[in-house]
C-alpha cells in the first residue's frame, strides 16, 4: 500500500502537485437496554491528488492506489486546475509548496487496547447498572474505535505519514413519569473523544457512570423546571465545549469570513477589520488553537497541506488576534491564520476547519466561582443549540442544573437554557476555572462545507461564570 512504500515518480507538467492518502477503519460496540448490539466494522481508504499549474488549482479523488490509478488521479486533478485557472480566487504560485518529512503519532498507538469481548462485557455491566427503576424507560452504553493513517507526499520533497488511534464513548439513561420525559448523558452525545486506548476511558469515568447517569435522570424528571430572569450562570465544560464550538470557533473561520460558507452554513459577524483591535471577550478570555495537545481529539503534527501544526493565540487577553485560515485563506484575505486546513477524508479537499480550540484555565476554584454569585445557575452538559446564520445570537439548553442561592449550590432544576449575543456574552465572562475545573472534551461531528465534510474537533475548557445572563427554563 502507498502507505509505508515509495511512490513512483510521477511527471505531473504542473507548478506543484501533492498525494494525501488516507485509511481508516471504525468499530463501533453498543449495548442497548442490556441487548448488545450487532458490532459494525468499516475500513475506508483512497487518496487524493491536488495540481497547482498555469495559476489553477486542481482536484482529483481516487480509490485505485494504484500506480497508473494515481497517475490517472493527476492528470485529471492537472485538467481541472488549467480548466478552471481563469476562474480562481488565488493565484497559487503565491502559495507555500510544503516539503516538510516526518511522522506523528497517537499517544499509547502501540499499547494494547480492549479487545471486542471486553468492551462488551464493559458495555454490559454500565447498562445492568442503569436499569434502576421501571421509570428508566431507556438506556444504552457504546465506544467507538478508529484508526487512521495520513499520508501526504508533495513534489516538493515532502513525505509527512501520521498515525492516529482515537477513542469515542458514551452512556445514556432516559426517565419518563408523571408525563415528562429526561435524558441524562455521560458529558454529553460522544463528547468524551480523544485519541489513545483504553486510558481515555479511565479518565472519563466510564465504569460506573451507568447508575450514576440513571439515578440523574430520574432526578431531573421529578425536578421543577428551571427558573426564569436574569442571573449569573455557572458553564460546566461539557457546556462550554459547545459555547466555544458555536460562538468563537464558527465565526473565526476565515472562509467563512470571506464568504465560502453563506450558501451551506452561514457567515460570521466577524469582519477582517476586527483582528488585532476587537475585544472579543473580558480581559480574563484566552482561546488557542492547538493541534499539539497531547490526546486531544484533533492533534496532529501538520495539516492536509502540510502546515507544521503550533499553538496560536486566537484571542488573548480578550482582544481578537488571528482568524481559523489556512494557506490559501491567509493569502486571499491577507492574514496571518493556523494550519487548519483540513479534510474529513481522502474524498474531500482540505478547507479551513477547526482543530484543537481551547479555553485556557484562569486562577478559581470550583468551590469560588460558587461562593462568587449571589443567584444563578450552574448548567451541566448540552442537550440542543440554536444560533443564528452569522453565529452571533444564540439559544443553548442543557441536559441539568442545580440553582446557587448566597454562594451555595442548591437544588436541581430541568430544562435550563440560556440565551445571548456573541458580540456581547463572552465579555460578560467574570471568573474562569482553574486547572483543577478543566476537562478535555469535543466532538467528532462537526459538519461544514460543500460537499459535506463531518470532521473531528477537540474542546478543552474549565468552568466559567458569565455575568447577567438571560436564563429561562422549559415552560417559558
Amino acid at each position: 500500500m502507498p502507505f509505508d512504500r515509495p511512490l513512483p515518480d510521477f511527471d505531473v507538467a504542473a507548478d506543484y502537485w501533492s498525494l494525501r492518502f488516507v485509511e481508516e477503519t471504525s468499530e463501533s460496540l453498543a449495548v442497548r437496554k442490556n441487548v448488545a448490539q450487532p458490532l459494525e466494522v468499516a475500513t475506508d481508504r483512497g487518496a487524493m491528488a491536488t495540481v497547482h499549474a498555469d495559476g489553477g488549482i486542481g482536484y482529483a479523488a481516487t480509490s485505485d492506489l494504484s500506480a497508473a490509478g494515481l497517475a490517472a488521479a493527476l492528470d485529471e486533478a492537472l485538467a481541472w486546475a488549467r480548466a478552471t485557472a481563469r476562474m480562481g480566487l488565488v493565484d497559487p504560485r503565491t502559495l507555500p509548496r510544503p516539503a516538510a518529512r516526518g511522522e506523528y503519532r497517537s499517544p499509547s498507538l502501540d499499547a494494547p487496547r480492549p479487545s471486542r469481548g471486553e468492551i462488551y462485557e464493559m458495555l454490559a455491566a454500565e447498562s445492568r447498572a442503569a436499569a434502576i427503576d421501571p421509570r428508566i424507560v431507556d438506556w444504552a452504553a457504546h465506544v467507538d474505535l478508529r484508526t487512521a493513517t495520513h499520508r501526504l507526499v508533495t513534489s516538493a520533497g515532502g513525505d509527512v505519514v501520521q498515525r492516529f488511534r482515537f477513542v469515542y464513548a458514551g452512556v445514556s439513561a432516559t426517565a419518563h413519569a408523571n408525563g415528562d420525559t429526561q435524558k441524562r448523558t455521560l458529558a454529553g452525545d460522544r463528547a468524551i473523544c480523544q485519541q489513545g486506548a483504553g486510558e481515555v476511558l479511565e479518565r472519563a469515568g466510564f465504569v460506573g457512570s451507568g447508575r450514576q447517569v440513571a439515578e440523574e435522570a430520574l432526578e431531573l424528571v421529578l425536578a421543577p423546571n428551571c427558573p426564569t430572569g436574569t442571573m449569573d450562570v455557572l458553564l460546566a465544560p461539557d457546556q462550554m465545549i459547545l459555547q466555544i464550538h458555536e460562538s468563537i470557533g464558527h465565526p473565526l473561520e476565515l472562509d467563512r469570513i470571506l464568504g465560502d460558507e453563506r450558501n451551506f452554513a452561514g457567515t460570521s459577524f466577524v469582519t477582517p477589520d476586527m483582528f488585532g483591535s476587537y475585544r472579543y471577550g473580558s480581559e480574563l478570555l484566552d482561546v488557542t488553537f492547538d493541534p499539539t495537545v497531547e490526546g486531544e481529539l484533533a492533534s496532529y503534527g501538520w495539516d492536509d497541506d502540510g502546515t507544521p501544526a503550533e499553538r496560536v493565540h486566537l484571542i488573548e487577553h480578550g482582544i481578537l488576534k488571528r482568524p481559523l485560515g489556512g494557506a490559501i485563506s491567509q493569502v486571499r484575505a491577507g492574514l496571518p491564520g493556523v494550519a487548519n486546513s483540513r479534510a474529513a477524508s481522502w474524498n474531500r479537499p482540505p478547507i479551513d476547519r477547526m482543530a484543537n480550540l481551547n479555553v485556557e484555565p484562569g486562577d478559581a476554584s470550583f468551590d469560588a466561582m460558587v461562593g462568587a454569585i449571589g443567584r444563578g445557575v450552574f448548567m451541566q452538559t448540552n442537550s440542543s443549540w440554536s444560533i443564528d446564520d452569522s453565529r452571533n445570537k444564540f439559544q443553548f439548553g442543557c441536559e441539568r442544573a442545580r440553582l446557587i442561592e448566597d454562594g451555595r449550590l442548591g437544588a436541581v432544576v430541568k430544562n435550563p437554557n440560556y440565551r445571548g449575543i456573541s458580540a456581547s456574552f463572552w465579555r460578560s465572562l467574570a471568573m474562569v476555572g482553574d486547572a483543577s475545573t478543566r476537562r478535555v472534551l469535543g466532538t467528532p461531528f462537526c459538519g461544514k462545507g460543500e460537499p459535506a465534510q463531518i470532521i473531528r474537533v477537540g474542546h478543552a475548557s474549565p468552568a466559567c461564570v458569565f455575568r447577567g445572563v438571560d436564563v429561562f427554563g422549559g415552560e417559558a
